[in-house]
């Protein structure tokens, strides 16, 4: 994005709106991790692990996003290195979701249709073994990419400023094979685990000593990773679909990339806990609970102080 043509006002309404937007965002998301972390209960079961694993990893990821997108406005140029490691670290993070969805609907087939085994193949301790190998297997195309630059380029580079984007930062064509073997890999695989699961589950639902209701939960919620995983691919077409409506609106080049940004970045944060934590009704009976209670201290606090004046 081309910040430096956008006036000051404008520039300041995006920043105000995706600092607002990554604020409530987060609000909501950390009300959801504190309902995990109250509740022994959330976190000896591998399913919530997992979806609070998903949970606060997009907090991570919004966090990234919206400081990356203030300083482009704020301070363009930065420091290469540390440039680097936040593109590296928020690389990671776009890697981990859809891996994360992966997981989960593993976990829903085993849930379903291997249920005297469930305990021992979905243990908390081979559910914090998936999370370490998820963040391996994201981790490492990620320093892939810092491994590139060194091959290429003089240690030099390292002290100079540059634009902080991802393109600008590792934009060869070593780094666009890379991303394009590692992303083909990464999302067929994913695919192919959730239709095997869905359907393996949906067999499942049809089987007369199934429990009927808990396989269909489990399908609709396979479905629902296979729409987050969609909605995760985003930033893939993202640049096919700026280059269409470039060319169709040029004067509107800045409103086009930021409502594209907003699109794929900030908005799909907010489905993890649409999608999950409010359907699941124990999830969502103690996230209420929390809420309301905030809710209700931060209206209580302020006629304590007014009686103590």
């Amino acid at each position: 994005m081309n910040s430096s043509r956008d006036a000051f006002e404008d520039a300041f309404m995006k920043n105000f709106i995706a600092v607002g937007l990554g604020v409530i965002i987060t609000y909501i998301n950390g009300i959801f991790v504190l309902a995990f972390f109250k509740n022994p209960f959330f976190y000896t079961n591998p399913r919530y692990i997992l979806y609070i694993h998903l949970v606060i990893n997009d907090i991570i990821m919004l966090f990234l996003s919206v400081v990356l997108h203030v300083v482009s406005y704020a301070a363009p140029l930065m420091n290469f290195t540390l440039c680097s490691v936040l593109i590296m670290v928020s690389s990671a993070t776009a890697e981990n979701s859809p891996l994360n969805l992966a997981g989960m609907a593993l976990e829903r087939y085993i849930a379903i249709c291997k249920p005297l085994h469930h305990h021992q193949l979905c243990s908390v301790n081979r559910t914090y073994i998936l999370i370490g190998l998820i963040w391996f297997l994201t981790f490492v195309p990620a320093l892939t990419d810092i491994i590139i630059v060194l091959v290429n380029e003089p240690i030099s580079i390292f002290s100079t400023s540059v634009i902080c984007y991802s393109k600008s930062v590792f934009g060869s064509n070593q780094h666009l094979m890379k991303m394009i073997i590692v992303e083909s890999l990464y999302l067929s695989c994913v695919w192919m685990t959730l239709i095997f699961t869905y359907f393996k589950v949906l067999q499942a639902a049809k089987a007369a000593t199934t429990d009927q209701v808990s396989a269909r939960k489990a399908r609709n919620t396979i479905l629902l990773h296979g729409l987050q995983l969609l909605l995760c691919m985003l930033t893939y077409i993202t640049p096919s679909v700026n280059y269409f409506f470039l060319a169709l609106f040029p004067k509107s080049r800045s409103t086009i990339l930021f409502t594209s940004y907003l699109m794929s970045n900030v908005i799909p944060r907010l489905l993890s806990p649409l999608i999950y934590g409010v359907r699941d009704q124990k999830m969502y009976r103690y996230v209420r609970m929390y809420l309301t209670c905030i809710l209700f201290s931060q209206k209580v606090q302020p006629k304590a102080n007014g009686i103590k004046s």
